[in-house]
């Protein structure tokens, strides 16, 4: 049984300091360690046989949609989804 071996495997992954404190935080709403969220989601690879999460390549509309954004070109500003929608026209 798994949960009677000893953990002797290391894990070993560099980030961002912003990303780990982040997702640190997150970890922490949901009472988790980061090793319990490492270990949630190696459990969860081996379960499913691949990422517990779609991943996939942006289609050009979605890349171009990323680029104008990251140059702050057609972005839309709103307080809450009510303002957003008004702005929208929707």
């Amino acid at each position: 049984m798994e949960r009677a071996l000893k953990k002797t495997a290391m894990i070993r992954a560099r980030t961002t300091s912003k990303v780990k404190k982040e997702a640190e935080k997150v970890f922490d709403q949901l009472g988790l360690s980061p090793t319990e969220a490492i270990n949630l989601f190696y459990h969860q690879v081996s379960l499913r046989h691949g990422l517990p999460f779609a991943v996939e390549i942006p289609n050009e509309l979605t890349r171009k949609t990323f680029a104008k954004t990251d140059r702050n070109e057609e972005v839309i500003d709103a307080a809450n989804a009510s303002e957003l929608f008004k702005k929208l026209g929707i």
